[in-house]
């Protein structure tokens, strides 16, 4: 398998993976869920076919080239991911194996147990230096995930700074938890400004799950940090008006934000709705991303959010 950036295309996706756990318990993480003995009856059958379903979600964020050649991503930041052992199976003893894909990620305090992570090609992305950005919680707020920061050397000779951040959910109400995700930004924009601090224009790419939308505050006070946000309004061509569907309403709560540099470098961005990453709605009508579980019933699909794909031409 070959990467984009051989004909000058460098490929990221943003993917939040709905659960990707283990069937081992943690003793130090709330992640009973997701064990035999659970309501969701999770299993080691259905283990191995999430990691099939993931992978095959992954490869298919590639392109063809002219020749009909397959060209993987070069770059992957996954969301939902529980731990080492998960990443290990999916890079490399599944699907993803022939394309080569090394892994960074965080170990955070969040209470489930759930992490970030950055696949990346060694083709394509040299990596120099990783490492999670603990968030202080504020009173009141849970432990969070950590930002994973990664920085890497493309072929083009240029440094790529990449975070990648799974904010806290709206389970207690937006207004109540838009201090969380705010904490987070701002966790974020205290490390942005330090690479600024050297570096006066670097390429930087920030991605994931945000629970919140472009209009939101913690969008907005990115942007006011001069970062562009490419998938703002993205659909996909198969019916997705955004990357999750909660109640029949269609929403983008995972985006791509990049630097001016990056944002001179972009080739477009999309949501990847590929028909087989997506079901019928049949409460709500339209089409909904074909999920793992439905409730509690397992469904045996792929995640219920759906990948965003944005495409940079770095070929100097």
């Amino acid at each position: 398998m070959l990467t984009s950036l051989i004909l000058g295309i460098f490929t990221f996706v943003q993917l939040n993976c709905e659960n990707l756990f283990d069937c081992t318990h943690d003793s130090l993480k709330q992640d009973t869920e997701y064990l035999s003995d659970s309501p969701r009856h999770w299993n080691s059958n259905r283990y191995w076919k999430k990691l099939g379903n993931i992978s095959k979600e992954i490869l298919a964020c590639g392109h063809k080239d002219e020749r009909g050649t397959d060209l993987i991503p070069d770059l992957v930041a996954l969301c939902e991911v529980e731990n080492d052992s998960v990443l290990h199976y999916l890079t490399k003893r599944g699907l993803l194996r022939n394309a080569k894909y090394e892994y960074v990620m965080t170990d955070s305090p969040d209470q489930r147990g759930i992490d970030v992570a950055l696949l990346y090609s060694p083709m394509s992305f040299r990596l120099i230096d990783s490492y999670p950005l603990r968030v202080t919680p504020l009173k009141g707020m849970r432990s969070t995930r950590d930002i994973l920061y990664a920085t890497g050397e493309v072929a083009s000779g240029d440094t790529i700074h990449v975070f990648v951040l799974h904010a806290p959910s709206r389970f207690s109400g937006k207004s109540k938890t838009t201090p969380y995700r705010m904490q987070v930004m701002q966790r974020l924009m205290a490390s942005v400004d330090s690479i600024r601090s050297i570096h006066p224009d670097p390429m930087i790419i920030v991605s994931g799950d945000f629970n919140d939308e472009s209009k939101d505050k913690s969008i907005r006070f990115l942007e006011a940090g001069r970062l562009s946000e490419v998938s703002a309004g993205v659909k996909g061509s198969h019916g997705a008006k955004g990357t999750y569907k909660y109640q029949g309403v269609w929403q983008s709560i995972d985006h791509i934000l990049v630097s001016h540099r990056m944002r001179e470098r972009l080739k477009g961005c999309f949501v990847n709705d590929l028909p087989f990453l997506m079901e019928s709605d049949e409460k709500f009508g339209g089409m909904k991303p074909f999920r793992t579980y439905n409730g509690y019933r397992y469904a045996n699909g792929f995640s219920d959010h759906l990948p965003l794909v944005a495409q940079f031409e770095l070929e100097e």
